[in-house]
Formats: C-alpha cells, structure tokens, sequence
C-alpha cells in the first residue's frame, strides 16, 4: 500500500510543471512524502534498514512523478516507428526508472538524518534537492521538470531566480510545500506551527520581491534591431521526403516573406531567425541552397539558422565529422558565425558506447552518420549588428549554468564577455502537441530571469517568442503546431544578476550556503521531547 501512495503522491505532483502550472498541489503530495519517511524510519530496526526502506518510498515517489511528468518523450520513438518503436518502453518507463533513483537516493539520505521533530523539513529539502542536483550534473545531466520549476514558470515567483537559480529555487520550493507536514504532528502548537509559518513567511517575501523586481512598463529596447523569428512547423516525419528536401528553402522563404502584424516587410528586418536543424541537408556543401538564401535576403539582412556542418576527417580518421550547428549568413550566403553546440543529447544526437550499440543495429535518434561531435567550446556567437550572443541549441537551455559566458583559461586574464542576449533554437517537433514543448519553453525563459538577458527563441513547431530580461514576452509568442513569423524589437539586457556574479566569481552561491544552513540548523537545533503522531 506504501508504494501505492508513494507512486499516486508523486504523479499527482507533476501536475505542478507546466502546462498545467498547478503548484499548489505541492502543499499536499510533498507532505505526504514526508509522512512516507516517517512511517518508514518507525520501529526498532537497524538505521540503515529504515533508510533502505525510505529510499525504496522515494523511487516509487520519484517514478510517479517522472513517468506523469515525462510520458510525452514516448512521441519522440513513433516518428520513426519502424526503427524506434521497440524502444518506446524504455523512454516512457525506463528513463523515468533510472531518474527515480535519484529521488530514492534524496529520500534514503533523508533517513539517514532523519529526526523526530519540525527540524526534519530542512533535513528533507537539502537532501532531495541536492540529489537534484546531482540529477542535473551526473552522466551529462537530466535537471528536466526540476522541482524548482513550479515556481520558475511564472513571473511574479520566478523572479527569485535572478538571485540563486534553479537549484535554490528549487530548495525553497522543497521546503515551502513539505513545512505543512509538521501540521499533523503531536506537541505543542508552536512546534507544529512554526516550519508553516516561516514557510508562508518566504513564499510572501519571493511573491513580494518578484512584484517589486518587474517594472510597470516594457524593458526598453536596442535601437535599430528589428528581429523576425520564422517558425515553419514541419512534421519531423517529412524531413525525409524528397519533395520537402527539393523545396524547403522555398517554403521557408514563402513565410519569411510574409508582411508583419504592422505592416513590416523582410526589407525591414536586420536579422531573420530560423529554427534548429532547418536543412535536410549540408547547406555548406549545397551551393544552390546558398543561391536561394542569397536571392531571399534584402541587403543588409543577416539570416541566423540551425544547420548541421560537417568538417573534414582528421589525420587517421576515415569520416567526415558533424556538428549540429548555428549559423550567420549575409545577404550574399557568406557564412558570417558558427556555434557547434556542446552539451548533446545522449541517444538523440550520438550513442553512448558507440561501436558496442551500433553492432546490435542501434543508431541515435538523429540519422547523421556516426552521429554529432560536440562542439569544444562554449564561447560568444558575434553576428554583425547584435550584441554579443549566448547559444543554446535546444537541450542546451534546460542547464542553467551553461547559459553564462566565461572566459577559456587560456585567456582568463582577459575580462569575460559580457552577452546581450540568449539565443535558443530548437525542434520540439519530435514531441508533437504534448505538454514538452511548453516545458521546455518554461525553462528557457528561467534563463533570461536568471541572466538578466533578453531569450529570442525560434522553435520548429513552437513556441517561438521574443522574453526580456524578466522571463515577460515582448509580443504574443507563436504557438504550438502553427506556421508564422514574429516580428520584435530586442530588449536590452540589465547588469549582471547576483545569481550570475557570485557564480563568475566564486562558482557557487546562495544555493550551497542554503543547504549549509539548512543542515546545521537540522543538525544542531535541541530535539523537542515530544513525539510526533
């Protein structure tokens, strides 16, 4: 019956994570997991037997609330199904399986330290948010619906990210919604009043400083930008038709062109934006494509597109290298900028064990032969006529650390680049009308609060929009499965946030000085005599 509670509490959590955004619902399935923890550490068994028990709660609590959360990456296996679909179990069971160990670890180390009092709400939040934070980190990282995001998809309380991150925010969200628990215990009013008490008293403080932190008017923006952002919403299934592949730049052109809400033209805009992986083929190696690109650009337009590239073997190697990419090209096809995105998608965009994986006949996600190379630096994209850019190629906005500029060691005497602005390309394509393309698009908008920087964000099949520094959409944002454009001025981006200071200067903040207090105060403060109910 305990699992049965533990799998139905943490499903219903996921109702917290956009689209739905029901965080509430927090203040009751996180309580019920610590009512799990202490049913499990009752009784006179030897400690590590009862953590066992609780870690075993915590992977029931942690696979309800994946499998709930992330069912819709089993779309991703039916666009090739003849190839995929035997995998779909492993996508829509097993991932959320493996992901659920790390809620098992946050609940057995829970145990571990567990206490007989209200104390024990901080022990629980800096336990299971620290093995989230491991989820984020280990084996590439996976921080995808982080509980931090019940609160960082909206304005108003995400705005507390601009001073710690995701990983604090995700803390507090931890702490706020588990402190009712102490509610049911037995003893005085005070020790069962005071952890809800402090808690509502910080969910106040972060609503109250995300409303004074959003100014009343628009951000201002940079003088003579005029964006256009064109979502094509192409089904990931007809990439590989011939007739797509023959007239695709045709067919971009066709919405690039179209005249704005105002009127605007494309000899009005200074830099169109087209999605992730736009090309079923090298564009590079495609001299009409570059012809056609040519013919559509008005002078002094810069066209920024996803586009694979591909580079030369190297001595001793016997294939081409590719690159899921960004790419800059002036009005006559001149590239003008490349980024080769860094963090890649293991199975997506290449195969761990490689030549283990492709004996048995399995390929990634991404049909590119031998699958991508990852790009072998983060560094600013200079496009002629914007501000210094911070790339992230789809995946790569869900990791809140990997936003920020810092400068290779090899120059790090030199001050580090400052960004102008984030810029997100994607193809959510694979997951079809679910709800993680909205998730995805939850997360990179907590970038542009936790920089400070505007988010232009071009998505395949949506949503494609324009953000200013405080997570608020500049213009309506195109939705999910329709064809458009958007037309935008960019927003200048503020200072540095204090989140991204104190992790320029020192690498950390106030999320591992929470946790430090949180457990010396779970640690140190006297136990109350009474028991709990």
């Amino acid at each position: 019956m305990r699992w049965l509670v533990a799998f139905s509490s943490g499903a219903l959590g996921a109702l917290a994570m956009p689209p739905f955004g029901l965080w509430p619902i927090l203040f009751l399935t996180l309580p019920v997991a610590v009512w799990l923890i202490d049913t499990s550490m009752r009784g006179t068994a030897p400690i590590a037997r009862k953590a066992t028990r609780t870690a075993l709660c915590g992977w029931w609590f942690g696979f309800g609330y994946f499998v709930a959360g992330l069912w819709w990456l089993g779309s991703a296996f039916l666009v090739d199904a003849d190839e995929f679909l035997w995998a779909l179990p492993l996508g829509v069971v097993g991932l959320p399986m493996v992901l659920g160990l790390f809620t098992a670890l946050g609940f057995g180390l829970s145990g571990l330290i567990w206490r007989n009092d209200c104390w024990r709400i901080l022990l629980f939040a800096a336990a299971l948010s620290v093995t989230e934070w491991l989820r984020a980190t280990v084996l590439t990282g996976f921080p995808w619906n982080a509980w931090g995001m019940a609160y960082g998809q909206g304005e108003a309380l995400a705005q507390i990210a601009s001073l710690g991150g995701l990983h604090w925010l995700t803390l507090l969200v931890l702490f706020i919604h588990a402190a009712p628990a102490t509610l049911a215990d037995k003893g005085s009013t005070a020790q069962r009043f005071v952890m809800p008490t402090v808690a509502m008293v910080m969910l106040a403080l972060i609503t109250g400083f995300g409303v004074w932190r959003i100014p009343a008017d628009p951000s201002p923006t940079q003088p003579g930008i005029h964006l256009r952002i064109m979502q094509p919403n192409i089904d990931e299934a007809e990439r590989g038709e011939p007739a797509f592949r023959a007239n695709v730049i045709a067919r971009y052109a066709a919405i690039s062109g179209q005249k704005g809400a105002n009127g605007e033209t494309l000899a009005d805009v200074t830099h169109l934006i087209w999605p992730e992986s736009a090309f079923p083929f090298l564009i590079d190696h495609t001299p009409a494509a570059l012809e056609d690109i040519a013919q559509l650009l008005p002078t002094n337009t810069v066209l920024i597109t996803g586009a694979a590239r591909a580079e030369l073997p190297l001595p001793g190697e016997q294939r081409y290298r590719y690159f899921n990419a960004i790419r800059a090209y002036d009005s006559n096809g001149a590239s003008l900028a490349t980024y080769d995105k860094v963090h890649l998608v293991p199975f997506g965009e290449y195969l761990p064990l490689d030549n283990l994986l492709r004996k048995l006949g399995i390929r990634q996600f991404v049909n590119s032969p031998g699958g991508f190379e990852a790009g072998t630096a983060r560094e600013a994209m200079t496009v002629p006529g914007l501000p210094p850019i911070s790339p992230l190629i789809c995946y790569e906005a869900i990791f809140p650390d990997e936003a920020i500029l810092k400068q290779p060691p090899s120059i790090s005497e030199e001050p580090a680049m400052r960004a102008g602005l984030l810029l997100n390309l994607t193809n959510d394509a694979w997951f079809g009308i679910t709800p993680g393309p909205y998730q995805h698009l939850a997360q990179s908008r907590l970038r542009a609060i936790e920089q400070g920087l505007p988010m232009v964000r071009a998505a395949n099949t949506g949503i494609s929009a324009v953000i200013d520094p405080f997570g608020r959409y500049v213009t309506a944002p195109l939705s999910l499965g329709v064809s458009g454009i958007i037309d935008a001025s960019l927003p200048q981006p503020l200072d540095d946030t204090f989140y991204v200071s104190v992790n320029n200067r020192i690498g950390a903040g106030l999320y591992w000085l929470s946790i430090l207090c949180f457990v010396m105060i779970g640690f140190l403060m006297p136990r109350q005599s009474e028991k709990r109910g």
